[in-house]
Formats: C-alpha cells, sequence, structure tokens
C-alpha cells in the first residue's frame, strides 16, 4: 500500500511539471491517468506550480503570417488574413499556429485571459455576441449559453473575464446600456454554465456608466465612468456581486486616450497619446 501510495506521488510528481498540451496526449493512455490528469486537485496542483514558477506562459497573438513585414501599403501580407500563433514568453519565436475555434479571426477580440483560458467575442460587442472560452494549448473552448434574462437591445457592451480564487471559478462580466441609458449587469459562471442578472445596481452607476474600457483582475471587473468633469473607478466583485466606487486623481481630466489596466499586479490609469511632434504638428505653449 505504502509502495503504492508512493509510485501515485512520484508520477504526478512527473506530470505536473509537463505542460498542457502534453497532458492532453496522456488522457489516452489509461484510465487511471485519465481519472488522474482530469481531477480537480490534479489541475489545481499543476496550475499552481505553473503559475509560482512562471512555467510555461506563452503569448497568444493575432498578426500577419509575416511578423516582421516592414509598415508598407504594397506589402502582400496586408491583404492576407490575420493568424493566431503561441510565442514562448521567454524568446517570442514562433512555436505554434492556431486555428481561431469559430474557423475565422475576422471581427473578434480578446477580452481577458486567465490560467491558460482566454474568452472571445466580436470585435464590436453587441447582447447577442457569442462568448467563447479558449484554451488555445489544446485547442478546446466552450461557448456561454445565450442568456435569457434579456429582454432589451443594448447601445453599449463591456465584456471582462478571469478568475476569482475565492470562489475558484472563471467568471464573465457583462455591463450593457442602452441608449436610454438603461443598465443591466450579468455575471457568467464557467462552473455552472449560467448566467445571473445582477439587480442590485446602485443609483449612482445606473446614469453614469460610459463605454470605456475596462479590466478584470483578481474576480473584480474595473470601469472608468464619469460625472461631468469627474471621473471614478468603479468595481464589481464578480463573487460577492457587490460595486464599489473610487474617484480618480485629479490629475485625470479627459477621458481621450483614458483607460485602465493592470500593471505589476495592480490597477492603473493609462493615458494614451502622441506626441506633436510624432504627428509632423507643431506643439504651441498655452
Amino acid at each position: 500500500m505504502i509502495f503504492s501510495l508512493r509510485k501515485e506521488e512520484i508520477l504526478i510528481d512527473i506530470l505536473v511539471r509537463l505542460p498542457a498540451k502534453s497532458l492532453v496526449r496522456f488522457l489516452c493512455t489509461c484510465k487511471s491517468w485519465s481519472d488522474l490528469v482530469g481531477s480537480s486537485s490534479f489541475v489545481s496542483t499543476h496550475l499552481h506550480r505553473n503559475i509560482t514558477k512562471h512555467a510555461h506562459v506563452h503569448l497568444l497573438c493575432l498578426h500577419h503570417p509575416n511578423v516582421r513585414r516592414q509598415v508598407n501599403p504594397d506589402d502582400p501580407y496586408v491583404t492576407q488574413e490575420f493568424q493566431w500563433s503561441l510565442f514562448p514568453n521567454e524568446t517570442f519565436e514562433e512555436c505554434s499556429k492556431l486555428s481561431h475555434p469559430l474557423g475565422s479571426t475576422e471581427h473578434y477580440g480578446i477580452y481577458g485571459s486567465s490560467n491558460g483560458l482566454v474568452c472571445i467575442s466580436d470585435e464590436i460587442l453587441n447582447f447577442d455576441s457569442p462568448i467563447l472560452m479558449w484554451n488555445p494549448s489544446v485547442r478546446k473552448f466552450r461557448t456561454a449559453p445565450t442568456s435569457t434574462n434579456i429582454n432589451l437591445k443594448f447601445a453599449y457592451v463591456a465584456l471582462q473575464f478571469g478568475f476569482h480564487h475565492a470562489v475558484n471559478d472563471y467568471k464573465v462580466v457583462r455591463m450593457m446600456r442602452t441608449n436610454k441609458d438603461a443598465l443591466a449587469v450579468e455575471v457568467y459562471s464557467l462552473r455552472t454554465d449560467s448566467w445571473k442578472m445582477i439587480e442590485a445596481i446602485p443609483p449612482w452607476l445606473k446614469c453614469t456608466w460610459q463605454h470605456h474600457r475596462g479590466t478584470f483582475f483578481n474576480g473584480v471587473a474595473y470601469h472608468i465612468i464619469q460625472k461631468g468633469p469627474i471621473f471614478s473607478i468603479m468595481s464589481f466583485d464578480s463573487g460577492s456581486e457587490e460595486f464599489e466606487e473610487f474617484i480618480a486623481p485629479d490629475a485625470v481630466c479627459s477621458s481621450w486616450g483614458l483607460c485602465i489596466d493592470v500593471y505589476n499586479d495592480q490597477i492603473c490609469l493609462l493615458s494614451g497619446f502622441y506626441g506633436c511632434e510624432d504627428e509632423g504638428l507643431d506643439k504651441i505653449d498655452l
């Protein structure tokens, strides 16, 4: 019995060091290996090790077939379709070309990634846009079911995706607003494969949410909202389903080029702009 347990420990210690692509092949080796690799405890152990040691990290890129092409309007690659590829984080040498899970790369965007899963949907979002959770390493995906909570057509839709450690679940947060400022917030759970409409929306959010780019970090969705000249950060915890508001620094006075993102495990407000000299314009001191 002790020897048998020792053998399993050694096997687990070997398998957790392998990338997901290799583990998928072992699912067909025998039933005991398939049960082991597919167990929730092994998945958690494998994931924790890779995150801690930053092992098997890849970048998912949408690019022209010729990655190193020069910017030239006469370049024949300009008219070709983009393609998805995986690049190792250390070398950035293309290691695997991917086929989009729906067979097309046009008009699709990435709305978050976590632990090897990528959330993909339409580049221009609508309330009925298909939402896919895709694992490009093993080329498997799941499509979120159509929500039955919505009976309005929304003009603006925002989407965030990520993992919530406290509830051990992957979440998609979808915020929608009509032209008449009616607001709806839905949360999709990968574990239950279902949507939930959030009923308790604070009054300050119903009339102030704008279609600014948001982000997702540690199970919380973040958005920029604006009340006249004042900017705030709205947070929504996809686990506790609670909203919070944080006033942005006084230096934030314009929404042009403003976005919120994650940098060095912290939420940051970023402002992107081009210098006048870069655009061939004159610079005038006021």
